[in-house]
């Protein structure tokens, strides 16, 4: 076991361990660490506690200091800094013409690097115009591209249910999505219904998936014939996933007739895996580019990189 502390650079960024050494150090507090990148102040979210050691990346590095009024300062200082940087690195994409979108700049806690995230529809040469950032800030440039769920996540927003973005406030990586997911909730595959202000697919597609898969595997599927508890034989016409309720339709006195019923008081073959999901020619050609669009994503540099 190891003793370790979790700490964040950014809101809703990664967590990445380091040792407290004999530091008294409490979660919400601010810590400098040395990271790949360099010198950088980060929160703490994790208190000190024990892990083991197979959880933790080798080498573990050590915090340096807890943060005090003269780092808070600092830190102030470079988000001021910031600011500018952002304003003249737009200046000068303009200047030399890139096809890029500037999405936001971030200094490391010592100013040995100063970040510059963008998003593009291509490959970029931007060879030159780091040459012209690296003569204006006298320090190291880095310019990286990222994609649009990372822009989203930058920028915030608010999504379709009127809460605050999920990637912007607590999702620290982003799951796969498919659109089965989608489809194993009964939801419309009409692309502007389950993407996001993103233009991807809804990370929120992920978090009900286990739950409704469970529930899916105590239904049967529409088409399936059931015996009711009457002893009669019915053919199944729709389903309730939430309210676990099952239409029927059966025959009495040699008319059809459509009953309701609880899934538990149906007979019928239970599958712990249902049927592969079918698409129309329809829905595969209305989904075809936000597929095309998410193997794209999965291509792109990740924000995080510490």
């Amino acid at each position: 076991m190891v003793k370790v502390i979790g700490v964040r650079f950014r809101t809703a960024g990664k967590i990445y361990f380091f040792s407290p050494l004999d530091f008294e150090i409490h979660k919400g507090d601010h810590v400098i660490v040395e990271t790949a990148r360099g010198i950088e102040y980060g929160t703490v979210v994790i208190g000190p506690k024990e892990i083991e050691e197979d959880k933790v990346v080798q080498p573990l590095k050590p915090v340096m200091r807890v943060a005090g009024p003269e780092d808070d300062v600092i830190e102030a200082k470079n988000k001021e800094k910031e600011k500018e940087a952002f304003t003249i690195c737009l200046e000068k994409i303009k200047k030399h013409g890139l096809q890029m979108k500037l999405i936001d700049s971030e200094y490391t806690f010592d100013n040995n690097k100063l970040l510059f995230y963008f998003t593009a529809d291509g490959r970029i040469d931007f060879r030159e115009l780091v040459k012209d950032l690296a003569s204006v800030f006298k320090t190291r440039i880095e310019l990286r591209q990222i994609g649009v769920r990372d822009e989203t996540k930058i920028m915030g927003g608010i999504g379709i249910c009127g809460r605050p973005l999920c990637c912007h406030t607590y999702l620290a990586d982003f799951a796969p999505v498919s659109i089965k997911m989608a489809k194993e909730q009964n939801l419309s595959l009409n692309p502007t219904k389950i993407s996001g202000v993103c233009g991807r697919l809804m990370c929120c597609l992920k978090n009900e998936e286990e739950t409704y898969e469970e529930l899916n595997s105590r239904l049967p599927n529409v088409g399936d014939f059931v015996t009711t508890p009457e002893g009669l034989k019915g053919e199944v016409s729709s389903i309730s996933i939430l309210r676990q309720l099952v239409k029927v339709i059966v025959t009495i006195n040699d008319e059809k007739e459509i009953r309701e019923y609880k899934a538990d008081e149906l007979k019928f073959k239970t599958r712990r895996k249902r049927e592969k999901i079918k698409l129309s020619a329809e829905e595969l050609k209305e989904l075809e580019v936000l597929e095309k669009e998410e193997r794209r994503e999965e291509r792109v540099s990740k924000l995080d990189d510490n």
